[in-house]
């Protein structure tokens, strides 16, 4: 096999500039479009610009500070466990592997951003390990449902994560944690923010400790086997600066650095079926997102441009247990992303925006265990229409050009509706998705065991749509609402019939329904309830895919008890499943529904320190997801909180 290497940087700088003059060849205008914000809380992933979002089409959920604060979410898998539509699943405690699958797509069907930095991992698969993302100094998580690649290319077949971390403003201040409790826990963050004389910085430090989690089920152990809990340690550091320039100009930079090591129990394969091994397997890993951008705004507003230049690393080392005459080598995951994108605004009029992209993109593998690069293009325009105040609708389309299989275009409708008399929001999208395929996939061979690679791959496909609505009742004080989605997937990437490589063989189709119900029955006291059903089936068996329940719940509340006290608590029920033992030797088989609680409060002693104490799985159930990986049980963990200046 003949890896691939990176295009010649001529070839790659000559089409970049050609893309980017075909996106500036749009029409100039003289006016913003400045739409009305009123109550309604701005979101920026749906159309790539703010926007408020009872004016968006698309199904969007917004996690805040102010969320993952009151709940004390330590961890971006324990913010997105009650989010609807979506299915979480981690392997054992904190730092295991988690994946999100939305609507029933692939969990590598998932764009994750941060802070507009593409954070797909090339070394594994495309994917985006959720487990080593720390909550500290997240400003917003926005949950992108259904086909986002008219906007976003590659890997939005399901939809997108957009991680926004928190920005410098004002005088400086100082916010700094310490906790500790169960599993031997001992968690630290600090933050300093603030700006000057046009000058915005914001740098936050978060550690994160587990030194004894059991992640393995008992009855699996052979007669004799003492389980080893896992331990996993943490060290993330973010960064964001910015200098406004002038009025109409600015420059930013953000970096986030994340270094991480856990031990948990892998597999011993030297028996049939396999058991959970007698010793651990090491795993650490580092992780670097860094952009720079410039801003502009030209003809008093009307034409705003942004400019960036992307980089993320990936480095994972894996050390598994030696066994009996055979020492094992670690294996080595390396992989980056070089990107660069330009984004322009147009106001065409008061009530209309066009938005023009263009990007370029080099993914590499790099001795993982070949050396492979795959490079991407593309060119994008989205134009938003407000339509008599109440209707609002943006129109989407891409082409992205692939030194591997071509092009691919991909388009989107996003209408809604708002309702004055009665408030109610109607909300509708329908759009097309591609998912290009890995490195790993086009690349990786394993001859050992009769596997080979397939250069020859296409992109998977997707054609959605869903269609909404949002009622608020009693001045606002009940809101209810509920969403149908519709996926279909084609030339989903699976082994061939021969068993011994990839093919564009597969089709599944998902559908289901995602609801809520939010009531304030007093002015301090909010109530949330959510529920989705999702089906999603291979449409080639009739079969249910792995690890996506029909059924799942959740139940938030957030109590402001007094001035000085504050109360939150969630409740999450997860219908059955269908998944495989660890080592897929039993590879489908039912797994039983559980539900899970968790409290939190906080007290602030005086206004610069804050109590605060949590009980994760309160009921302590023991659960299993995925099959095979013990959830954390019971843990009470406690700590203070310091805040100065501002």
């Amino acid at each position: 096999m003949r890896a691939a290497g990176p295009r010649p940087p001529s070839r790659e700088s000559h089409r970049l500039a050609g893309l980017m003059a075909l996106a500036l060849a749009g029409p100039a205008a003289a006016q913003a479009a400045q739409p009305p914000v009123g109550d309604s809380p701005l979101v920026v992933t749906a159309t790539r610009t703010a926007t408020p979002i009872d004016r968006v089409g698309s199904s969007i959920s917004l996690i805040t500070a102010a969320d993952i604060a009151a709940h004390q979410w330590r961890t971006l898998p324990d913010a997105l466990a009650d989010a609807s539509g979506l299915n979480i699943v981690q392997t054992g405690g904190p730092g295991g592997y988690a994946s999100v699958f939305i609507r029933g797509a692939n969990a590598n069907h998932t764009k994750v951003l941060i802070d507009g930095i593409e954070a797909n991992d090339p070394s594994q698969n495309g994917a985006f390990d959720f487990g080593q993302a720390l909550t500290a100094g997240i400003a917003s998580v926005e949950v992108l449902r259904g086909p986002q690649s008219s906007l976003y290319g590659s890997d939005a077949i399901g939809g997108v994560i957009n991680i926004l971390t928190a920005s410098g403003d004002g005088p400086a201040k100082f916010d700094g944690s310490l906790e500790g409790g169960a599993f031997d826990t001992f968690n630290q963050t600090a933050r300093v923010n603030g700006s000057v004389k046009g000058f915005h910085y914001a740098i936050t430090l978060g550690h994160l400790s587990a030194g004894a989690t059991p992640m393995t089920p008992l009855d699996l152990l052979p007669p004799g086997r003492v389980r080893i809990d896992d331990a996993y340690e943490n060290a993330t550091v973010s960064l964001k600066l910015g200098a406004d320039l002038a009025a109409n100009a600015s420059l930013g930079l953000t970096a986030r650095y994340v270094d991480y090591a856990l031990r948990f129990t892998g597999d011993d394969f030297s028996v049939y079926p396999s058991v959970p091994a007698a010793a651990q397997t090491d795993q650490d890993g580092r992780q670097v997102f860094i952009r720079g951008e410039g801003r502009l705004s030209l003809l008093d507003g009307a034409f705003s441009n942004v400019v960036g230049i992307g980089y993320s690393r990936f480095r994972t080392r894996l050390q598994s247990p030696d066994v009996p005459f055979e020492p094992q080598a670690p294996t080595f995951d390396r992989g980056d992303r070089l990107k660069f994108d330009w984004q322009g605004t147009v106001a065409l009029a008061r009530s209309e925006s066009l938005v023009l992209g263009a990007e370029e993109a080099t993914d590499r593998l790099i001795q993982s265990p070949v050396s492979a690069a795959i490079s991407d293009g593309a060119v994008f325009a989205e134009l938003q229409s407000a339509i008599g105040g109440d209707f609002n609708i943006a129109t989407s389309a891409r082409l992205d050009d692939n030194d591997r299989f071509g092009t691919a275009a991909t388009w989107r409708l996003a209408p809604v509706w708002r309702i004055a008399a009665t408030g109610t929001v109607v909300r509708a999208t329908y759009g097309t998705g591609f998912k290009a395929p890995t490195l790993s996939q086009l690349f990786v061979s394993f001859p050992a065991f009769g596997f080979f690679s397939n250069p020859n791959l296409r992109p998977e496909r997707s054609r959605g749509y869903d269609i909404g609505f949002e009622q608020p009742l009693a001045g606002g004080h009940l809101v209810f609402g509920a969403t149908w989605f519709n996926n279909a997937i084609t030339d989903l990437i699976d082994t061939n019939a021969a068993g011994d490589s990839l093919a564009n063989i597969g089709r599944a189709t998902t559908y289901g329904l995602e609801s809520f119900l939010k009531v304030t029955p007093i002015r301090r006291l909010t109530l949330r309830a959510d529920y989705t059903y999702t089906v999603a089936k291979d449409d080639a068996t009739g079969l249910e895919l792995l690890r996506r329940p029909r059924n799942k719940a959740s139940l938030a509340a957030a109590w402001q008890a007094g001035d000085r006290l504050s109360i939150s608590g969630t409740l999450i029920y997860v219908g059955s499943w269908v998944d495989g033992n660890r080592s897929f030797s039993i590879p489908r088989l039912d797994a039983p529904a559980y539900a899970v609680a968790n409290i939190a409060a906080a007290y602030d002693l005086t206004p610069s320190i804050q109590l605060f104490g949590r009980i994760d799985n309160l009921l302590g159930r023991r659960y299993e997801d995925p099959v095979g990986f013990q959830r954390p049980g019971f843990g009470a963990l406690g700590g203070v909180r310091l805040k100065l200046g501002g």
